[in-house]
């Protein structure tokens, strides 16, 4: 059974988006437990795999479709890396379907099974992402998370439909540069399979045709993950999506086309090429701007849920600069940042989405001592706001510290100012936050959803908790998760 986890890892949801609609035809609920049952059997496969790897010594596992062996067949590749990140995936998306529960209570069974539907196909596209060995299967999957987180925007409503429309057209953008840049690897090797490309583009790397593939996976994969200056459709698409699925847009879509970055330039391509290392400056340039812009433009929201979306640009910044620095120590801050921002921006999404659930709010300005109605979820609000800025023993710290300290090996000091300002700048915008939350006269909040005994119903209450507390157990464990999980996730042989 244990030897067919990488496959349930996508099947499991994907089985569930196709039975979500019929269950929920019969009952309204069954729909939505079908899906989450089958987001906690994609959760287990992937600890499982997880286990497995690191019991191995960090040994990959290859799981052939059809038993027919690459390059000429379709794989999935699991390594300590990959499989940490497809964990956090299925964790966030498990989590987030169970919180997403409250806002559905009065759909009916066709929105209802809907919804699942498209919250498994996005687990399912993002998770086949993270682990398949081949680019155009990865294209594949790209275009089913797409197409899914398309869908769960638009059930934000008229804006969201709005947002929907304007990033399935840069989104369609992006899908084209990626094929078009497949296809030029395609011609020169013959092959789409991942360790295969490593191998044969090594003879190739000076060839023009792979400057032009560089230069379309930045821009495809940089549309993906909202970096600066390709952003423009991130801010409406977090702020107006449903409220539900809201968490797990913001937390995971964007991360693994960084991921999926980090794959192509120092496993596939190799760092110590010429074209490699423009490209990655040129990313890392975008990075520190976009860390520096994000920053201020979140400073001017007081839309709690607009200020967190142009919060991302800066954090995907983060990311596309410790790939730019581009040695272990920045690698590590990268992968670090990857797992550690989809939990923390997550559970500011589940937080705020909580408070317009029960309040109907979502202005900063509106948020005064709303920390006496709502203590719990107030509290992972400040752990999670630390864990942004960045302040120990926080998860948030230590990505940033292992850029800092690639930054300062490879004596690119300007980025260790981006750092230093960009830490700066998130302090303004989550302490102005606090000061509402903590100081500022009560706010005249009425209740639209009255929830009773506790502040929130526990559906949207447990996961939180949940959340918070794995925002202090990443930063606590922060050397286990880099010596057990990262290091053994990433070759030496393919970084300079």
């Amino acid at each position: 059974m244990s030897q067919h986890f990488p496959i349930l890892i996508v099947l499991l949801p994907l089985s569930a988006a196709l039975l979500s609609p019929f269950f929920s035809y019969f009952h309204r609920q069954a729909g939505k437990w079908v899906s989450v049952a089958a987001l906690a059997g994609a959760f287990l496969c992937a600890v499982g795999l997880l286990l497995q790897t690191l019991q191995g010594g960090g040994q990959a596992i290859h799981y052939w479709f059809g038993n027919w062996e690459p390059p000429l067949g379709i794989e999935f590749v699991v390594d300590p890396l990959n499989g940490f990140i497809v964990a956090m995936i299925t964790f966030v998306a498990l989590f987030t379907a169970i919180y997403s529960t409250p806002f559905l209570k009065k759909s009916n069974w066709l929105y209802m099974g809907g919804y699942y539907t498209l919250m498994s196909l996005l687990c399912v596209g993002l998770s086949g992402m993270t682990l398949t060995g081949d680019v155009f299967n990865l294209y594949v999957y790209l275009e089913i998370a797409s197409l899914s987180g398309y869908g769960l925007i638009a059930l934000g409503g008229n804006r969201g439909t709005l947002a929907a429309f304007r990033y399935l057209l840069i989104g369609t953008i992006a899908a084209s540069l990626y094929l078009l840049g497949v296809g030029f690897m395609y011609a020169k090797t013959g092959s789409l399979n991942m360790a295969d490309l490593g191998v044969l583009l090594q003879a190739q790397m000076d060839s023009p045709l792979i400057l032009m593939t560089v230069a379309l996976l930045i821009a495809a994969l940089g549309i993906k993950a909202a970096l600066f200056p390709f952003h423009g459709w991130q801010p409406d698409s977090y702020t107006f999506s449903h409220p539900g699925a809201a968490p797990l847009i913001a937390g995971a879509m964007a991360k693994v086309p960084m991921y999926a970055m980090l794959r192509f330039f120092f496993y596939i391509f190799g760092a110590q090429h010429l074209f490699v290392q423009h490209g990655l400056f040129i990313v890392g340039v975008l990075g520190a701007l976009g860390i520096i812009l994000g920053s201020v433009m979140a400073i001017a929201q007081d839309d709690f849920r607009r200020m967190l979306a142009y919060s991302s640009v800066a954090q995907i910044g983060y990311i596309a600069v410790g790939l730019a620095v581009g040695n272990l120590y920045g690698l590590i801050g990268a992968v670090l940042h990857i797992i550690n921002h989809a939990v923390m921006k997550s559970s500011l999404f589940m937080v705020i989405g909580g408070i317009q659930y029960r309040f109907g709010e979502f202005r900063i300005s509106q948020l005064g001592q709303i920390c006496k109605k709502m203590p719990l979820t107030v509290t992972v609000l400040v752990i999670a706001a630390l864990g942004m800025i960045g302040i120990p023993p926080t998860n948030g710290f230590f990505g940033k510290w292992y850029i800092m300290l690639g930054a300062v090996q490879s004596e690119m000091y300007v980025y260790v100012a981006v750092l230093v300002i960009s830490t700066l700048l998130n302090a303004i915008y989550f302490f102005r936050v606090m000061e509402n939350v903590f100081v500022n006269p009560p706010a005249n909040l009425k209740e639209i959803n009255p929830v009773g005994k506790f502040e929130l119903p526990l559906q949207m209450l447990i996961p939180i908790v949940i959340f918070g507390v794995a925002i202090l157990a990443l930063g606590v464990y922060n050397g286990v998760l880099v010596n057990e999980i990262v290091k053994l996730g990433l070759p030496e042989v393919f970084l300079r």
